[in-house]
């Protein structure tokens, strides 16, 4: 992807807020309790600022190596790491990011141990609907995880299987919603390009979108 306009980016982004605060209203909810990540991992390092510039102010990056690029290239951008983590990351991503969502092994805590400052604040990835080889805590597993983590954790991520109809998700993000508050947990990292609006009106925080910002 290359060539971003931040006036089509900026059309892009009015149209999914315009939704995102349909649903919000739907449920109940007020939509500034909702944050738009842009999911960068097909964005080129160059076109970054063209999201800036179209308001887009909350980065997601899946990979480490881009990351760091990114964020050399524009600090002043709020970055999240959203791929999935490898321990032996994590030492590079800390200093990069406000927000880790997918911490989901005990290898990633231990180095949060050693290298998170204080003050740090991650979300748990949870494999909500209990899938063969995804990566995330099972559900019952959270609250122990939690008790082990040496940082805070201030929310869960999921990830629903990928279904053509966005309602497929509402039973898997209603899921993740009971478990956050079951934990006490304030954030919820859920919905994407293709099913955000039924991640806000069941309680999501962050969605994570990609695609259709920059079509």
């Amino acid at each position: 992807m290359a060539g971003l306009s931040a006036d089509r980016v900026r059309a892009n982004v009015e149209r999914v807020r315009a939704e995102i605060d349909a649903a919000a209203a739907r449920a109940g909810r007020d939509p500034a309790g909702v944050e738009l990540l842009a999911a960068v991992k097909y964005v080129d390092v160059e076109d970054v600022g063209a999201l800036l510039e179209a308001g887009l102010t909350v980065l997601g990056e899946n990979r480490a190596q881009q990351l760091e690029a990114k964020h050399a290239a524009h600090p002043e951008a709020r970055w999240h790491f959203i791929g999935q983590l490898q321990s032996r990351k994590v030492k590079t991503i800390v200093p990069l990011v406000e927000l880790i969502h997918s911490v989901a092994s005990d290898s990633a805590l231990g180095q949060l141990e050693r290298h998170a400052p204080p003050g740090t604040e991650i979300l748990v990835e949870v494999n909500v609907a209990g899938e063969d080889g995804k990566a995330g805590i099972a559900p019952e597993a959270l609250g122990d995880f939690i008790a082990r983590a040496p940082v805070e954790v201030v929310g869960l991520m999921g990830m629903p299987p990928f279904a053509e109809d966005p309602e497929q998700s509402r039973p898997h993000f209603a899921a993740l919603r009971e478990l956050a508050a079951g934990h006490g947990l304030r954030h919820l990292s859920m919905g994407t390009s293709q099913d955000f609006a039924v991640a806000v009106e069941e309680g999501a925080t962050i969605v994570r979108v990609g695609s259709i910002l920059f079509e």
